[in-house]
């Protein structure tokens, strides 16, 4: 009742509480790191077990103490140094810090995993138990001393002690979650570990290091650590605003050798040489994976044979007329319409309409037309799979919220999305290289496309407003340009050079110098 009644007691316990728990951190950081070796349903025994025979160790140690107290005796000398059964104590567990810490971190550093299958990939039970067992006794000395030199009291020694386990042993799964999703805090406590076993072995050598300078040293490192993880935290936060279909995108392009701008670095994945990956994956086969994980984003707006390219049979033309058409044209199906393009009948396969011809002069329209397919122009391209999939073939027909007729898409669009141009022989390609850093491209061409090719970024819309390399400019300049006229994106210089039917028709590209080039 005296010891209860006393303030210095009380006052003595809540401060030496605050200390063993302190001086226990590194313990159970150290038991967190050896219980992860163990399979998943030992760990938490492993856990307990550890803090337990930790209690125990330092009771009685405790219980002995006067004993402990009188080990500064020299024992031997060496080299003019004595040395006593303590300082003995201190360099022996300063030493097992150290080269225990010190392969932690080589294998941490070296990427060795300690997870495995339970026929052999996990450590025995029994070693982790013995290592621990270990630890608690290096520690359990440090915190023992700290005890003493706080209080002289036995009993209140025993009940800060009792109490700073108890915490330990509730806050352990928490901080060992913590610990194991953190990487690079586990690295900062084994560091810790290694300036606790210099300190020890210094101690043991007769040089005292403050343990001012040692708080100070791990609060700073602490300190900049949480920093990290704030700013860690904040970028995955900003990617998560991202869809994860996006992020996916973007991440599988980033390692297939992709360009990849730093806003859309994903801090997860790890950082692939340049000079590795064109090594394992062709540009074709980048270009190809690009264009399967674009579908969903592309509209079909960007893929689509637009109106004023559309090859059509009008059935108030002359039989003879038509049929001439139809030869001239190397397209397996024709959208048929009656007076203009916006009045469409139905879709005929060109042999059909050919055999309609040569039978009976002219097209059977009860036999040969199709019911057209429509698919409105918002339609993403990996939707309209579907739909061109119940097509059987035949193209499927785009218009706006109107109902007017925006364009024609086919099979052979979602392929050349994916693989790139299949031009038919009537066509020339809408990307030609002309020289070194030179291209000349259509004004319809594809800007997913087009930003493969030329290696850059930013041409698409994100809005969807445009989805060609003439609409891109015709938003960049806010009018139609004229011929000759030029705009500058990246290190690209694009010079309209042809203007046809208030279009642009033709595109001269050239990849520019650096700005911090020197010419010679």
């Amino acid at each position: 009742m005296e010891l209860l009644m006393d303030p210095t007691a009380w006052i003595g316990l809540a401060t030496l509480v605050v200390l063993e728990i302190v001086l226990g951190i590194d313990n159970l950081i150290f038991i967190a790191i050896l219980v992860e070796k163990l399979p998943p349903h030992q760990r938490d025994r492993a856990r307990v077990i550890g803090l337990g025979l930790a209690l125990l160790m330092r009771l009685g140690l405790l219980s002995v103490i006067s004993w402990i107290v009188t080990l500064t005796t020299p024992l031997f000398s060496l080299f003019g140094h004595g040395f006593s059964g303590r300082s003995l104590i201190l360099l022996v567990g300063g030493l097992f810090l150290l080269f225990k810490a010190t392969t932690e971190l080589h294998e941490r550093l070296e990427g060795v995993s300690h997870k495995g299958s339970a026929s052999g990939g996990y450590a025995s039970f029994g070693v982790v138990v013995t290592q621990i067992v270990v630890l608690d006794a290096v520690f359990s000395l440090d915190a023992v001393i700290t005890a003493v030199g706080m209080v002289d009291k036995l009993p209140v020694m025993m009940a800060a002690v009792i109490i700073s386990i108890g915490v330990m042993l509730i806050a352990s799964k928490p901080l060992t979650r913590f610990v194991n999703a953190h990487p690079t805090v586990v690295v900062l406590c084994l560091s810790f570990l290694l300036m606790i076993g210099l300190s020890l072995f210094a101690e043991g050598l007769g040089f005292h290091l403050p343990k001012g300078y040692l708080y100070a040293a791990i609060g700073f490192s602490i300190m900049i650590e949480a920093l990290n993880q704030i700013a860690r935290r904040n970028v995955v936060r900003k990617q998560a605003r991202f869809p994860m279909r996006e992020r996916t995108s973007k991440a599988v392009l980033r390692l297939l050798g992709g360009r990849q701008s730093e806003e859309e670095h994903i801090g997860e994945l790890p950082d692939v040489p340049e000079d590795i990956m064109p090594a394992a994956f062709a540009p074709e086969e980048r270009s190809m994976v690009s264009g399967v994980l674009t579908l969903a984003e592309r509209n079909v707006r960007s893929i689509m044979t637009h109106r004023s390219d559309i090859s059509w049979v009008n059935l108030d033309e002359d039989p003879e007329k038509i049929r001439e058409k139809l030869l001239e044209v190397p397209h397996g199906y024709f959208p048929v319409c009656r007076g203009t393009i916006d009045n469409v009948i139905g879709v005929a396969r060109v042999k059909d309409l050919l055999g309609d011809l040569i039978r009976e002069g002219k097209i059977n329209e009860k036999n040969s037309l199709r019911t057209p397919i429509y698919v409105p122009e918002s339609i993403t391209a990996i939707n309209l799979i579907e739909t061109l999939r119940r097509a059987s073939g035949q193209i499927v027909l785009v218009s706006d919220e109107f109902g007017e007729l925006m364009g024609v898409v086919s099979p052979i669009d979602i392929l050349e999305a994916i693989a790139g141009e299949f031009p038919d022989e009537d066509e020339t390609m809408e990307i030609q290289a002309t020289g070194p850093g030179q291209w000349t491209v259509a004004g319809c061409a594809d800007l997913h496309q087009l930003e493969i090719a030329l290696q850059t970024e930013g041409l698409v819309s994100a809005e969807g407003d445009y989805a060609s390399l003439g609409g891109y400019m015709i938003s960049r300049f806010g009018r139609l340009p004229k011929e000759g006229e030029t705009l500058i994106h990246e290190q690209l210089e694009l010079r309209v050079a042809s203007i046809e039917e208030q279009r642009i028709d033709t595109v001269h590209i050239r990849k520019l110098d650096p700005p911090n080039s020197i010419e010679t």
